[in-house]
């Protein structure tokens, strides 16, 4: 192939394209209420959803969403918010309260129709009980520092939330209910995403402890008080339906087709794929160099974790991609691409970045050293000085990571 890193940047395009909100919420969208329509919603892709909403939508609207800074789109009748990701922040704080506010007395004739993506479990925010905001943040910070799955994350986050496992649902009684999904989490559980917010949790505050005991997280006194005193009560959801309207497998067999026409075998190795990102990324090299046969298209989504020990810069994707190329060796023939279909990979500016046979070559001829690098969580910073960062800036969808590795 001619040029293999475009190629595989266009399978990245292609995975976005697909997912796009514009093309996923029209064919979801609900009959018109005899009553108000209120439009609520909060995710990377929530701007972007509710614009498709406004463009859609035959009658008046009105509502609140919240996305990330710098991923908000111009809506006309719905109101959009900015809020900091991945850690909460007080203008995330006031967003949930004013999205709470609007679904109060609401009527059975009244839609609540609402628009859920993945990173609203920080956009949303609004602590439960006496927890206070920086109490939040401190768990935040530990959570995405221990190297946690997001299921483990989003259990102890609903249950310091007073809108996530279902709350925020509850609060729109009586109304009818209307959740729009679009799904960044393995496996596509409509409770995971953000959090679900109105969604029924089935966990219980013995579980949030858990996962504090299990990585040994030191939380404030006010949240462990609050996990251990609370009461567990069911949350109940009336009158309400959900839709998962975009994930990882759609982006990954739209990529696979396009890798079939162009007559290479093309193997998905999965859409939920999680662990270590550079332990993932050294499995699967050892996997891709004994390929069935060649040209060969190898494709997964999912969410890796990073454990954050060392003061570099970097993200799951940057980090799978160099367990990747430190296992190949400079294998001959195989080029890879591993970027967040957010366009951020994990507090950087990048959504990833590219692998090439000469990755290890053109480091060492840099002065570069990858296993210390690796070591000190500075993928973003050893792929920007090779030129290798893929920037796409917000993409306005979130349906995870997006891996394809090309071997020739």
């Amino acid at each position: 192939m001619e040029d293999p890193s475009g190629f595989l940047r266009s399978l990245f395009d292609t995975a976005i394209a697909v997912a796009q909100p514009a093309l996923c919420v029209p064919p979801n969208l609900p009959s018109p209420p005899v009553g108000r329509t209120l439009v609520i919603g909060a995710g990377k892709a929530s701007a972007a959803m509710a614009a498709a909403v406004e463009t859609h939508w035959d009658g008046p609207l009105e509502g609140v969403v919240v996305s990330r800074y710098g991923f908000a789109q111009a809506c006309k009748q719905i109101e959009v918010l900015e809020a900091s990701h991945p850690i909460p922040d007080a203008a995330g704080l006031a967003a949930a309260k004013k999205i709470l506010a609007l679904v109060e007395d609401l009527s059975g004739d009244d839609l609540v129709l609402c628009l859920v993506s993945g990173g609203g479990s920080a956009l949303l925010t609004l602590p439960a009980g006496d927890i206070t905001l920086h109490d939040k943040q401190t768990v935040n910070e530990m959570l995405l520092r221990c190297g946690a799955p997001i299921s483990e994350i989003n259990t102890v986050r609903k249950h310091l939330s007073a809108v996530k496992g279902g709350r925020l649902g509850a609060a729109c009684a009586p109304s009818r209910l209307h959740t729009l999904i679009m799904s960044d989490v393995p496996g596509d559980d409509p409770a995971m995403v953000s959090s679900g917010p109105t969604i029924p949790d089935s966990s219980l505050p013995s579980d949030a402890l858990d996962v504090l005991v299990k990585y040994d997280l030191r939380v404030p006194a006010s949240v462990r008080r609050h996990l251990t005193d609370q009461v567990p009560e069911p949350v109940r959801v009336a009158n309400a339906s959900h839709y998962v309207i975009a994930s990882a497998r759609q982006s990954l067999e739209a990529a696979a087709a396009v890798g079939s026409r162009q007559g290479l075998g093309v193997t998905i190795l999965g859409d939920a794929i999680e662990g270590d990102s550079r332990r993932v990324g050294q499995d699967m090299a050892r996997r891709v160099q004994a390929p069935e046969d060649r040209p060969r298209l190898y494709l997964s989504g999912g969410e890796t974790t990073v454990k954050l020990s060392g003061s570099g810069t970097g993200g799951p994707n940057t980090e799978f991609l160099m367990g990747l190329a430190l296992e190949l060796n400079g294998a001959t023939g195989i080029h890879a691409l591993a970027c967040d279909t957010d366009g951020i990979d994990g507090s950087g500016d990048n959504a990833g970045a590219l692998v090439t046979p000469d990755t290890l070559r053109r480091a060492t001829a840099a002065g570069l050293d990858p296993v210390k690098m690796l070591d000190n969580n500075d993928a973003y910073g050893f792929f920007a000085e090779l030129g290798d960062l893929v920037i796409t800036g917000p993409t306005h969808t979130n349906v995870n990571d997006f891996r394809a590795i090309l071997v020739e």
